[in-house]
């Protein structure tokens, strides 16, 4: 969408930046539902009181302040997109995909070639210290972070230059034209303060933003660190004077004086803590089984704590064994399709799950990105471009997952799982699967860092070994998991790759060739397919909607039958349980399920809950 009639397929908001025109809330897949002077969130309580600590609990440890950089283990509260303590550019929206609202930037622009974006500062911007965010700290930020951060670079490989125009506007410039999105989500960068990391500490040495730190950052955003322990605890304090307090993303949000975590290496130690009150006062649930039949401790029983089910209408990630192509045993496509067709789901999913999961079978899961049935029209187009390179089940056969539905399945799907290997030169001898030249027996270490894991991988690793292959599960703590992770030390292990509605440059960083050997990129298979990295450049420079889901779902076909991933499950539904000191609006936000930052500490229902618990605070 670039020129003349080509504006008018977009969105009024979206055509009126592409002329050039200032613009706020942007969306890139329609019309936002808030205009520009949008008072606030329609779920949120503008109303929502201030106070209280919403006590969390975090799993391994820390040793740094620094999201931005592959060294050391950052603290909870802190991501690549700034956490409690850096606001961004823009917010995304909560509750609408796509969509994007003012935060540091008060608007932004583009040319309709999409060559370059101009962003500008809101002239209330401030830092904790009261300093003004310049155009300076922009280009200062990016600068940095795409020097010394491999994921920034990789997000905006093709951003070559930011130039600060005055001292509220920043240009950023393209190497290329045409990706219509690459000017909405430079909204997503986190902005750092030049002064502070250029300056020096107590002791008088020079700050290092390329290092990890345990000096408490100055920042820009709702929240500052109050205390920590090394490794133990932080604890964030509200920013009473925060600058963007009153701003339409923030209103009735940021409702907790303090936000306190507690790092426990034990998963059964957490679950215990939780149950007995005071160090986590909501918990995200991931076990269906926990969720079904572990609820009936005194507290839940008293009505003390709750559990709810928020439905969400995002995508659902992609969720499943990575098969790490590093690894010589999985090189051949026709081996992990056989270590796909060995998944028994449906038992899994009534043995282990209660019923409660429903198998993944797309990497864009929900929604009209996801491919199904055989390709036709734009999607067919695209792909004929690569036929003689794609396996010829793309155009043939629509992809399905097998199905253990009878108890003579496993016996079939296991028999299909024999053939595929020994095509692929993989034989069963002495009841072990060998490389019919070497004689060396097929191996698969799995690798994993909590007792979930051991759950998740048992019954598929017993069906494994029925094939004679030597499959084991290898538990690491957490800091080990994360190094082996961001160094691809590993066999397989599950992964998630979560999906917005409006895919584009992320998914360099999933599939591209030249993440595949970066470490801590997101690519985890180690995928290099020049056909792969050719659909990607299609799904990012897509001239229209229509563009974008053709060729989303050639991506997500070509992904499938490549068996990159043997897929797991996924549920429609956030799980929480917390306890009840919560006020929280009738609404919540529908995109993303729940927000916690619009719930608020209710001090009668608190006050209820005083001597109940041991340690609350």
């Amino acid at each position: 969408m670039f020129l003349g009639a080509m504006l008018l397929a977009l969105p009024l908001e979206i055509a009126r930046a592409a002329d050039g025109e200032w613009h706020t809330t942007t969306s890139l897949i329609g019309t936002s539902k808030y205009l520009d002077d949008f008072p606030h969130y329609d779920y949120v309580n503008p109303d929502a009181p201030k106070g209280g600590t919403l006590n969390s609990v975090s799993a391994g440890t820390f040793d740094s302040f620094n999201p931005f950089i592959v060294r050391g283990t950052s603290a909870a509260g802190l991501n690549f997109f700034g956490g409690l303590l850096w606001d961004t550019l823009m917010q995304q929206s909560t509750d609408e995909p796509g969509t994007s609202h003012p935060l540091i930037a008060e608007a932004y622009r583009y040319p309709a070639d999409y060559s370059s974006a101009t962003y500008r500062l809101d002239p209330a911007a401030r830092w904790h210290d009261g300093t003004p965010i310049t155009a300076d700290d922009v280009v200062w930020t990016f600068g940095v972070l795409k020097e010394n951060s491999p994921n920034f670079n990789r997000y905006f490989s093709s951003v070559t230059e930011a130039k600060a125009l005055s001292e509220r506007e920043i240009e950023f410039t393209f190497d290329q034209t045409g990706n219509r999105e690459l000017p909405h989500i430079l909204g997503d960068m986190p902005i750092l303060p030049k002064h502070w990391w250029e300056g020096t500490d107590a002791k008088g040495n020079k700050r290092d933003v390329t290092q990890p730190t345990l000096e408490p950052p100055l920042g820009s955003s709702a929240y500052r660190i109050e205390s920590f322990r090394p490794g133990a605890e932080i604890v964030w304090r509200r920013v009473e004077d925060y600058w963007a307090a009153d701003l339409p993303v923030n209103v009735g949000r940021n409702n907790f004086d303090r936000r306190k975590y507690i790092y426990i290496q034990d998963e059964n130690a957490e679950w215990q803590a939780f149950t007995k009150g005071g160090l986590e006062d909501i918990r995200p649930e991931n076990s269906s089984r926990r969720w079904t039949v572990e609820y009936d401790f005194p507290a839940f029983k008293a009505g003390d704590v709750i559990k709810r089910e928020f439905p969400t209408a995002s995508s659902e990630p992609m969720q499943g064994f990575v098969l790490n192509l590093r690894r010589p045993q999985f090189q051949d496509r026709k081996v992990r399709q056989a270590l796909t067709i060995a998944l028994d789901f449906e038992s899994m999913n009534r043995n282990l799950f209660y019923g409660q999961n429903t198998r993944t079978d797309s990497y864009f899961e929900g929604g009209e990105l996801a491919s199904s049935g055989l390709p036709e029209g734009r999607e067919l187009a695209i792909l004929e471009e690569f036929r003689d390179r794609l396996p010829p089940e793309v155009f043939t056969e629509e992809f399905t997952l097998p199905v253990y539905d009878a108890p003579q399945a496993e016996r079939t799907h296991l028999r299909s799982a024999v053939k595929l290997f020994a095509e692929a030169g993989w034989v069963i001898r002495n009841g072990k699967l060998v490389n019919e030249k070497t004689g060396e027996q097929f191996t698969i270490e799995f690798l994993g860092r909590s007792p979930t894991d051991e759950v998740i991988t048992g019954s598929y690793i017993a069906t494994l070994r029925k094939l004679g292959i030597d499959a084991t599960l290898r538990i690491v703590d957490t800091s080990q998991y994360i190094n082996r992770l961001r160094g691809f030390e590993f066999d397989s292990l599950t992964g998630q790759f979560a999906q917005s509605l409006s895919p584009g440059n992320e998914q360099r960083e999933f599939w591209g060739s030249t993440a595949a050997d970066q470490p801590g990129s997101r690519n985890l298979p180690g995928i290099k397919d020049p056909v792969v990295d050719a659909l990607v450049e299609k799904v990012i420079y897509a001239k229209d909607r229509a563009e974008l889901v053709a060729a989303t779902h050639a991506l997500d076909r070509v992904l499938l039958w490549n068996f990159y991933v043997v897929p797991q499950w996924h549920r429609s539904e956030i799980w929480l349980a917390y306890w009840n000191k919560f006020g929280i609006p009738d609404k919540q936000p529908s995109y993303i399920g729940a927000d916690i930052d619009s719930w608020w500490i209710d001090p009668e229902k608190e006050a209820a809950l005083a001597g109940k618990t041991s340690g609350q605070n």
